[in-house]
């Protein structure tokens, strides 16, 4: 099994935040400080559910800025919280 599947199975980290762990997931990758036509790290990615990652109230639908700031909470944070989910 990839590294990619084991966070996509460990559901949407966003929700798990809020207390409703195990929706299922799709890989968000983040993309600090790289371009558009730049390749993202596969190392640095968290699990959303489909509305977290593509939906309206989600990463894509809403831009970084109003994401995190609708959350309080910052896709590093979400990182951190990937990487304690998964033992590492």
């Amino acid at each position: 099994m990839s590294r990619l599947d084991k966070v996509a199975e460990l559901g949407c980290v966003l929700c798990a935040h809020f207390g409703c762990p195990g929706t299922p997931a799709e890989i968000h990758h983040l993309r600090d400080g790289q371009g558009l036509s730049q390749r993202a790290s596969d190392e640095e990615v968290i699990p959303l559910c489909p509305e977290h990652h593509r939906g309206r109230a989600g990463y894509h639908g809403l831009g970084k800025r109003a994401f995190e700031q609708r959350y309080r909470v910052t896709e590093r944070e979400l990182l951190a919280l990937t990487r304690e989910l998964l033992g590492r």
